[in-house]
C-alpha cells in the first residue's frame, strides 16, 4: 500500500496525525544526515507491525511511503489515531 506523509522535523515529540488524506508525522530529529527519515521509518514501522520504506520525497517534507499492509489494517490503525 501507498501512503502519503508530512513529516515535520525537530517537534518537541513523536506524533502521529491524519488530515486531507494524508499522515502527518512529527517527527523529533532533526533532517540532516537522514536522521528524520530513520526516525520516520522506524517509528511508523513499529506502530504499523509491518515493514514500511520510503518511496519517494527523500529530501522533502512529503514522502511516499510503501507498507506491506492491507486495506483492512490500515483502516485499523487510522481508526487507532483518531
Amino acid at each position: 500500500m501507498i501512503i502519503e506523509v508530512s513529516v515535520v522535523p525537530n517537534s518537541p515529540r513523536f506524533s502521529v496525525g491524519y488530515k486531507n488524506g494524508r499522515l502527518k508525522v512529527m517527527l523529533m530529529s532533526q533532517p540532516e544526515k537522514n536522521r528524520a527519515n530513520i526516525e520516520l521509518i522506524q517509528n511508523l514501522s513499529k506502530l504499523l507491525g509491518k515493514q514500511v520504506r520510503i518511496i519517494s520525497g527523500l529530501t522533502s517534507k512529503r514522502k511516499k511511503l510503501a507498507a506491506d499492509i492491507t486495506e483492512g489494517e490500515w483502516k485499523a490503525f487510522l481508526a487507532s489515531i483518531e
